[in-house]
């Protein structure tokens, strides 16, 4: 079990260990990882045409929610089962990888059954039995930061994660709720400097649901690389403006090889590769 230093002490930087999902595809190595579709799986047709787009792109992890944690119950709850079958389908017709998110306990084997990586989302971060959970799992898991948590609660949270065995845990900046409204949240890049100094785990940002907004992703994204994040998890769908869910922090698919240029050019500044 990994146990990590107390914020107040002198914070030792420590070597990443990556994350191994495959044989021959880790995160937190040289290469900066690209987990890239739509936020909720809407229908076959949507979620392939995000794999297509990806795999065109040189991507290697297509992400996607089949269970929808919404804070209306009367918005898109997402298709569970049947949404996981379809990204499982589509990812594995142009050789992809899947995350999405596992909401509770009994989601848990299901979920790792369809996935590659499961993800624990901001609202999930301290639900103590789902971290046990995965935890008694070997698969890779990316713990989502809580919107109103410190970073010594969500280290803390990935203690509670390890403690039951798994190792193979991703840390997720993804924006924490402060006084702005401007945005949806605030990008917190010091918590992915910090993270990475305190703790042996690669570190995602999500600059989708940092930003709420389309139109700042990119230049999130680029800061969150700035700051030595190892991977990005973006937002991409065919339609954002007929989005069932998040539409408004959504990328278009046809913007997809942009970003990834524009990322291209600023991990080659730090030596390292997008992909």
């Amino acid at each position: 079990m990994n146990r990590l230093p107390k914020l107040q002490s002198p914070a030792p930087t420590q070597a990443t260990k990556p994350v191994h999902i495959t044989a021959d595809f880790a995160v937190g190595s040289s290469d900066v990882v690209l987990m890239a579709g739509p936020c909720s799986v809407e229908s076959y047709a949507q979620t392939r045409a995000a794999a297509e787009a990806v795999a065109r792109v040189g991507g290697r992890v297509l992400r996607g929610g089949a269970f929808k944690p919404r804070t209306s119950p009367d918005s898109f709850q997402g298709l569970g089962e049947t949404g996981l079958e379809i990204l499982r389908d589509v990812a594995d017709e142009f050789g992809l990888l899947v995350i999405t998110e596992a909401l509770a306990v009994e989601h848990v084997p299901l979920v790792a059954r369809y996935a590659d990586i499961i993800q624990l989302g901001s609202r999930n971060m301290q639900h103590y039995p789902l971290l046990w959970a995965v935890g008694e799992l070997q698969k890779p898991v990316l713990l989502k930061r809580g919107f109103m948590s410190t970073i010594e609660e969500w280290l803390k949270a990935a203690e509670h994660i390890s403690s039951r065995g798994n190792q193979n845990i991703m840390l997720c900046e993804r924006g924490i709720r402060t006084f702005e409204t401007a945005t949806r949240n605030t990008l917190d890049t010091n918590a992915i400097a910090l993270a990475k100094q305190l703790s042996p785990y690669p570190v995602i940002a999500d600059p989708s649901h940092a930003t709420g907004r389309a139109d700042l992703v990119l230049p999130a994204a680029r800061a969150a690389l700035a700051a030595g994040a190892d991977g990005l998890l973006v937002e991409f769908h065919p339609d954002p403006a007929n989005a069932l869910s998040d539409g408004q922090q959504s990328l278009p698919l046809s913007t997809l090889p942009h970003f990834v240029t524009e990322m291209e050019k600023v991990t080659a500044v730090f030596g390292r590769t997008f992909t």
